[in-house]
């Protein structure tokens, strides 16, 4: 049996509008906990610059500056943009919109890059991966989050990824030049969720 996709819902239509900012900002207070988390888990100090790829409303953007990192939240989304601009707000944060597959970003830009429930919507994994590899600098750091789900899960239920897909988004990370893919389990509250680590080189 074929291994399902890791972007499986490249197809989704996105944020927009004032549902799309309605959702946006629930996205923000639910997820504080899970941003927090992944900044911890990417390890940032103040001596790092970090981007967040869909970063939708800043979560993750004001997780990493609160460790004292430069920062710069990306995302697709105008309303997410918008959004973010009002909730999070400091020194050393940006904001631009752009894909992960065509990040705005200079080469070797940051040492901590991240997409945090958003991989299962890239329409192109590969050429996504190829973007974080040009854009992280020798020796930085990826990080990518999702929660578990159910192989047979349908909609909504179904955004995240299953362990199996967590393992092969592992091994496109390897084929991307990314070193040393790390596929681990971590629980926060009720929630399960599998991260893929993997150095730039």
């Amino acid at each position: 049996m074929d291994t399902p996709p890791v972007n499986h819902h490249a197809g989704h239509p996105g944020f927009a509008g004032p549902i799309g900012t309605a959702m946006g900002l629930y996205m923000f207070l639910a997820g504080r906990q899970r941003a927090r988390m992944v900044a911890d888990l990417a390890s940032v100090t103040s001596a790092d610059t970090v981007v967040d790829i869909g970063c939708g409303p800043g979560g993750g953007v004001a997780a990493a500056a609160r460790h004292g990192a430069r920062v710069t939240g990306v995302d697709p989304s105008t309303a997410m943009l918008r959004l973010a601009r009002i909730l999070v707000r400091g020194n050393g944060i940006g904001w631009t919109q752009g894909v992960a597959e065509r990040l705005p970003l200079e080469d070797g830009a940051a040492t901590v890059a991240w997409a945090v429930a958003t991989v299962h919507h890239w329409p192109d994994v590969t050429g996504g991966l190829a973007e974080i590899h040009r854009v992280l600098a020798p020796g930085g750091r990826f990080l990518a989050m999702e929660r578990d789900v159910a192989a047979d899960a349908k909609g909504l239920a179904s955004h995240g990824w299953t362990e199996t897909q967590a393992r092969s988004f592992a091994d496109h990370c390897r084929a991307a030049d990314l070193t040393d893919p790390r596929v681990e389990g971590h629980v926060l509250g009720r929630r399960m969720f599998w991260t893929v680590s993997a150095i730039r080189p």
